[in-house]
């Protein structure tokens, strides 16, 4: 069964500051029952709780302080659920509301219980609405936008298309023939110049997150569409293959789940520095980090964290699950296997980091 996560943005789904677009939700709403009636999977990253809030309050501009932004969210969230139910009633569709924090993704046993809540509620029929936990996350409201949390979940719920629906037409190519770039096999430096910022006064980010978000998805082996979320039956008409927008092609060798979650969900406690030839060895051969490459180790960490691989130069280059804490980290920098035999006698195996829990970047 073929299974998409569709991301719309605040504008796409208010006519102003708190109003909501009643008429384009249902649209939306109607496209998504009949893509249920295609046997497609629906998951659907709803933005907008700030923005209703922000109406309801009467405020006419994003608050800047922190407790303003979650009173706001506070109170949309309920109003926006609401919206989406009723939607999707003439349909006999019922709708399920998750709330995600990046630190709840972040946690390995959290991170696999909300694949198995999204795969629950998909074979219950439900379409799952999904928004960050903004009324308490200090971190996503301040830095956090959903183009980002929906290339999270494509990746978590293993999508194979993630739809970035918002009031931007595509990726346009401004230094060159101001024409939207309908195709991008690859995103690399040139792609990310492209993308510009925002001066909603609801929204966040603009383009560059979209780009951010359309490198986690396609590294997932998601292909990813970034397109207008105003234009009549988009959803359908992305799904039939029309070219409207840009998309951005799955890559043909997607990271497993677990490296997913090393690469995309972390935020790595600390970073141990390596010389020339554990980089190789890394690279070049995929093999484990060993003790005898780390030339320093910069942070505060535990056994089993997620800590950050670095080259002289300081480039990171790796990330991976740490088997030894940073104290222990500064017992065996550089030390030869047989040296750290005699310090860690208990221990049946001494990579820094495996190369199973070990991701390149």
């Amino acid at each position: 069964m073929q299974r998409i996560v569709i991301k719309l943005g605040t504008g796409i789904l208010t006519k102003g500051i708190g109003e909501i677009d009643t008429v384009r939700i249902q649209s939306i709403c109607s496209q998504i029952a009949e893509l249920r009636n295609r046997n497609i999977e629906v998951l659907v990253v709803s933005s907008g709780a700030i923005g209703m809030g922000m109406g309801n309050l009467k405020l006419r501009s994003r608050p800047s302080t922190l407790p303003k932004q979650q009173a706001c969210a506070s109170i949309g969230q309920s109003r926006l659920i609401q919206c989406w139910q009723n939607g999707l009633d003439p349909y006999d569709l019922l709708v399920g509301q998750i709330l995600l924090t990046h630190e709840g993704l972040r946690i390995r046993n959290r991170y696999v219980n909300a694949k198995a809540t999204i795969d629950q509620l998909l074979s219950y029929n439900v379409v799952p609405i999904i928004n960050e936990n903004d009324s308490v996350s200090a971190f996503e409201i301040r830095f956090g936008n959903n183009d980002t949390l929906g290339a999270m979940v494509a990746s978590l719920a293993e999508a194979s298309q993630l739809m970035v629906l918002s009031t931007a037409p595509g990726l346009i190519d401004m230094d060159g023939t101001g024409e939207i770039v309908p195709v991008v096999e690859n995103i690399d430096s040139k792609i990310e110049s492209m993308a510009k910022g925002t001066n909603s006064p609801t929204a966040v980010g603009g383009m560059i997150p979209k780009i951010q978000a359309a490198k986690i998805a396609t590294a997932a082996g998601c292909e990813t569409f970034i397109a207008d979320g105003s234009a009549e039956n988009i959803i359908l008409r992305l799904i039939d293959g029309e070219s409207i927008g840009t998309r951005f092609v799955a890559s043909k060798a997607p990271l497993v789940s677990k490296k997913r979650w090393l690469a995309y969900f972390q935020r790595p406690l600390g970073s141990i520095q390596i010389d020339t030839g554990a980089c190789n060895a890394l690279i070049r051969e995929e093999r484990s980090l060993l003790a005898a490459g780390i030339t320093k180790c910069d942070g505060n960490f535990h056994a089993g964290d997620v800590i950050d691989v670095v080259s002289q130069d300081g480039v990171p280059i790796a990330r991976g699950e740490c088997s030894y804490s940073s104290h222990e980290i500064h017992q065996i920098a550089g030390k030869a296997l047989i040296e750290i035999e005699a310090l860690f006698s208990d221990r049946t195996r001494f990579e820094v980091i495996h190369r199973d829990a070990l991701v390149l970047l």
